[in-house]
């Protein structure tokens, strides 16, 4: 099946700020279905300043990662606390940053740091159905679909900007297209079709082992 985009063409009436806008997504599947986890990347065609990424976290708790999506600005430092009540083994051999954290408990010394933009997938080496995704991405401007579909990016400046759209689930490659964002609060709608996100299962826990 094929995925789309369609382009909204109203725009909302802004109040507050007039120097920097936001853009309201709501994605869904053709069939109309809202998506969750769904990127939506918005990079400035022009140089843009210089931000400091945000440094983001990713738990493993309930034996799962938590959260399944997070999106950072290339450099952001991630760290993985483990607060469950046996180890696990991180690891990821994606292109953008292949590294592993051998079984461990608590918190790892330091974070890892994210220096390369892409799509990177994490599993644990002890529990197979654990998985999840980070997006780094070259720009500060970015959120991601909630369960009604539905993303807000705040503080856009005016000019034009190219969108991504991207799930870790897509079933093929969205074209990045350019759109300008002007001083008024705008609305976008988005298809994608994707497969669904199925919890996989794990055998009972046994604190006594891993």
């Amino acid at each position: 099946m094929r995925s789309y985009i369609l382009w909204a063409t109203g725009l909302l009436i802004i109040s507050g700020n007039m120097h920097a806008a936001s853009l309201e997504a709501q994605v869904s599947t053709p069939t109309g279905t809202p998506v969750e986890y769904a990127a939506i990347v918005l990079k400035p065609v022009s140089a843009q300043p210089l931000t400091p990424p945000a440094p983001a976290t990713i738990k493993q708790q309930g034996r799962e990662f938590i959260p399944y999506l997070t999106i950072v600005q290339t450099g952001a430092a991630i760290d993985f606390p483990n607060l469950d009540p046996v180890k696990h083994h991180v690891y990821s051999f994606s292109r953008a940053k292949p590294f592993e954290l051998k079984l461990y408990a608590g918190k790892p010394a330091k974070p890892l740091i994210f220096d390369k933009p892409g799509e990177v997938a994490l599993g644990c080496n002890i529990h197979d159905w654990m998985e999840a995704y980070v997006l780094v991405v070259d720009t500060p401007y970015f959120a991601q679909t909630v369960a009604n579909g539905r993303a807000i990016i705040d503080n856009l400046p005016p000019g034009k900007y190219r969108l991504r759209v991207w799930h870790p689930l897509q079933k093929q490659e969205i074209p990045q297209r350019d759109i300008e964002i002007g001083s008024a609060n705008s609305k976008i709608k988005l298809l994608i079709d994707v497969a669904p996100h199925l919890t996989k299962p794990r055998p009972a826990l046994e604190t006594d082992a891993y």
